[in-house]
């Protein structure tokens, strides 16, 4: 690769200690019929395999590191600063695009003027099977202030200029992203709704194995960008929202 390429896209995956769904994110970005991107793994020093299965792909991948971390949020503040795409692009191990045509169908609509494309996500269990789409749908518009209603975009749902993004508050353990989209969105002016699936999510995130934990960041963060009756009267109706969703579809 050429020292002068550009790539369209930085795509990261932050690893560790998870070979088998690291392979499958790996399969999903490899297969993209539009190659306009770089691939960087950040590893955090795994133990189980993963080095291999990275080391197998190494010729689709443009940075690697395996090295120990302080954290989801540090490892992946390591592949902003390794990025050197026009825009940032999260898949964490287990997380795949949608299909083969995501990257052609940004790169067909892309303009200098972009700063965000964001679209809608469908949950996967563990072996890649179709659970349903995500709670939360993205809106027709995007703005921060949208955020107000919790994370109604996925993280990896949502790519954004490089110049638009701030790095990740290492502070908050569990829900950094959402203050990171608050943030990003804050920087940015033309928002594109890609009006597509975008990602095959895993539903197994951090912040469904720490909920207490991640919901005291979430409102923490929000008091911030939003204030303390603005966040407090949004969780009201946010919690029953949340409620009867449980209720109807057995999930969340």
């Amino acid at each position: 690769m050429p020292d002068t390429f550009t790539p369209l896209i930085s795509i990261i995956t932050v690893v560790y200690n998870a070979k088998q769904a690291l392979e499958s994110t790996i399969n999903s970005i490899v297969s993209q019929n539009n190659q306009s991107y770089e691939y960087i793994v950040i590893d955090g020093g795994s133990t189980d395999g993963t080095l291999e299965i990275i080391k197998q792909h190494e010729s689709h991948i443009a940075y690697w590191v395996s090295e120990p971390d302080k954290g989801l949020y540090d490892a992946m503040n390591k592949g902003l600063r390794a990025s050197k795409g026009k825009y940032i692009w999260f898949m964490n191990a287990g997380d795949l695009i949608y299909d083969n045509y995501v990257i052609e169908n940004i790169a067909n609509i892309y303009s200098p003027n972009s700063d965000i494309f964001y679209g809608e996500t469908v949950m996967i269990d563990a072996l890649g099977n179709i659970l349903g789409d995500r709670r939360l749908k993205a809106p027709e518009t995007l703005s921060y202030e949208s955020l107000k209603q919790g994370m109604v975009v996925c993280h990896q749902s949502f790519i954004a200029k490089k110049s638009c993004c701030a790095f990740y508050d290492t502070q908050y353990k569990i829900a950094a992203d959402i203050d990171w989209m608050i943030k990003t969105l804050k920087s940015s002016r033309n928002i594109v709704n890609m009006h597509q699936y975008i990602t095959r999510f895993k539903d197994d995130g951090l912040s469904k194995k720490n909920i207490p934990r991640s919901l005291k960041e979430r409102f923490k963060i929000m008091v911030h960008h939003y204030g303390i009756i603005s966040t407090v009267l949004n969780h009201f109706r946010l919690g029953t929202n949340f409620f009867l969703y449980v209720l109807r579809n057995g999930r969340f």
